[in-house]
């Protein structure tokens, strides 16, 4: 009798565990979204957004053979222009859109990550701290020399974003409080280029995402706070970003699976590996 019962209760334990794994789409994997799926999707824009999406791209793809994903920057100005332009399935900005860029090309954005921009310097920079003032007399040339701020006797070399950057227009709105930058600053194309820049000049200054800061730059502490994920998270370091992806209306079903995989615990996860908050 107890053999007897023994076993029914291991039968009905195995039931209920495939009843679980059927029911629990967390178990079968965001992946599966894309099963009978096939096409291309095509992605530009934001520079920061680029390993996430080359991360999320990859898994996809190799999961699943007929789908084609092409990924690439430009800045968050090229972002919008190419999706609005219907050139591009999503577009990626570093910023929100602005309300003449939703009316004129009918985007809608999806949200998914925090990102902080950070001032960066040479890591054998005795600066280590800055106050905004300060950031933004140097970015506007008044301060030429690091000794004016507590470094070396050098001159100040002065590295910027184009135009088209999603982190220069945070950086610009939040740190510079849309004061200049001097004609002399050197423009780099993405925050990767920033930030080999900066790696390679020991009087540089410049800013790059926070999910870009490594060891090859040295991220400014800002009128007493760190440039850290987490104090972006909790609002006490102020020079902050969403990042978007953006499509003009509603999502085709293959573009919406692959806005639903970045959303899903398996994007979320990409998102953290490459040092950005999911949101």
């Amino acid at each position: 009798m107890n053999r007897l019962l023994f076993r029914m209760s291991c039968g009905f334990a195995m039931l209920l565990l495939v009843l679980g794994l059927q029911a629990d789409p967390a178990v079968s994997g965001a992946l599966d979204a894309f099963k009978g799926l096939e096409g291309t999707i095509q992605i530009a824009g934001g520079t920061a957004h680029i390993p996430v999406m080359n991360d999320a791209a990859k898994a996809i793809m190799t999961a699943n053979p007929k789908i084609r994903i092409l990924v690439e920057g430009g800045g968050s100005g090229i972002g919008v222009q190419k999706v609005g332009e219907g050139l591009v399935d999503i577009g990626n900005t570093g910023r929100a859109l602005s309300e003449q860029e939703v009316a004129k090309y009918g985007l809608k954005s999806f949200p998914f990550a925090l990102d902080g921009v950070a001032v960066v310097v040479h890591p054998s920079n005795p600066v280590s701290s800055l106050t905004a003032q300060q950031v933004r007399d140097i970015f506007a040339g008044v301060i030429t020399r690091w000794k004016d701020v507590g470094g070396n006797d050098a001159p100040i070399h002065l590295f910027t974003r184009d135009e088209a950057s999603g982190t220069r227009e945070v950086f610009w709105e939040k740190a510079l409080k849309k004061g200049s930058v001097a004609a002399s600053a050197n423009v780099v194309a993405s925050n990767g280029a920033m930030k080999v820049a900066v790696s390679q000049d020991k009087d540089a200054i410049g800013y790059a995402g926070i999910g870009h800061v490594d060891a090859s730059v040295k991220g400014i502490v800002l009128d007493g706070v760190a440039p850290t994920q987490e104090n972006a998270m909790n609002g006490s370091y102020a020079v902050t970003r969403k990042l978007y992806m953006n499509t003009k209306g509603d999502p085709k079903p293959l573009v919406k699976a692959f806005i639903d995989y970045i959303l899903s615990p398996e994007g979320i996860e990409i998102v953290k590996k490459h040092g950005y908050l999911p949101l």
